[in-house]
């Protein structure tokens, strides 16, 4: 009966590892190749290596060099990537997690309404919410004829504003940190919060000491899935600014990935990036691991 059910489990997991060696492992490796590989100097193109023992660092030490050399210009892109995701997924929890919060505690039988209404920017695609960005934010938008009726005058906010860039990625990424911080919240059973307010705690106190540690977690897991791809968006900041001052990391990636004999070190770049994002997500697996233990 135990190798059949082991028989059974490894069975259901056969599916998902295929999926994860074909779209995962095998992409990865390549990339990696690409990037440890060499350069054909006649036609400037990348020159994949598939043996690890053949492969070469020139591109790690022209990208190290990139990042934290003395004539670097990818650090200050790293650096403002971190800044603007900061600032976003700061101003992204500021105002998701109150919305996340009425859903759950005080939508009551309109709850499903409110849902549908916080799914229904995942109907349009992210261009066109980009794109209506675009109209808001133009010279002749909304947002500067609002400013102008309080004597501000037009602003030039897609000329490499870094607000716009902010505000683009916030709007953009605001649903998938909503929705998390939704069903985290919503599972926290209600008699909890009642105990402590026959304990004689008020609203505030009860909010500060029973519902706020007991969604730690679903605000992590909200923060993790709303941080990582913004880490490597590339497209916001082309649509809303394109000004080489307001550029990311995800901007510097694509353009080494197409400019002939960069495509080697755009591949290490990536690859940089992916290690940066395994650290957040281990940090989640274990601290997902300790609270469930405790």
């Amino acid at each position: 009966m135990r190798n059949k059910k082991n028989g059974f489990y490894i069975a259901l997991a056969v599916p998902g590892i295929i999926w994860l060696a074909v779209l995962f492992v095998v992409p990865v490796y390549a990339v990696l190749s690409i990037g440890m590989g060499k350069l054909n100097q006649m036609y400037e193109a990348p020159v994949a290596v598939w043996n690890p023992f053949s492969w070469s660092s020139s591109n790690v030490i022209d990208v190290w060099r990139d990042l934290f050399g003395s004539a670097s210009f990818a650090g200050p892109v790293a650096a403002r990537t971190l800044i603007y995701v900061a600032i976003a997924a700061a101003l992204s929890l500021a105002i998701g997690y109150p919305a996340a919060y009425f859903v759950a505690r005080f939508a009551g039988r309109r709850k499903a309404l409110f849902l549908v209404l916080l799914i229904a920017p995942f109907w349009i695609s992210y261009m066109m919410r980009m794109l209506a960005w675009i109209d808001l934010l133009s010279t002749g938008g909304y947002v500067n004829k609002v400013l102008g009726w309080f004597g501000i005058s037009p602003v030039n906010w897609l000329g490499g504003s870094s607000v716009a860039v902010v505000l683009g990625l916030v709007y953009g990424y605001i649903p998938y940190l909503i929705l998390v911080l939704f069903a985290g919240l919503d599972r926290i059973d209600p008699a909890l919060i009642e105990a402590g307010r026959d304990l004689g705690l008020g609203r505030f106190r009860t909010f500060v000491h029973v519902t706020l540690p007991l969604s730690r977690q679903p605000i992590l897991a909200a923060l993790l899935i709303t941080v990582l791809p913004m880490l490597g968006d590339y497209y916001t900041n082309q649509m809303l600014s394109g000004a080489a001052s307001t550029s990311m990391i995800g901007n510097l990636i694509q353009g080494q990935l197409g400019t002939p004999g960069l495509e080697g070190q755009g591949a290490v770049l990536s690859m940089i990036l992916l290690l940066v994002l395994l650290v957040p997500m281990i940090y989640y697996v274990i601290a997902t691991n300790r609270e469930a233990a405790r």
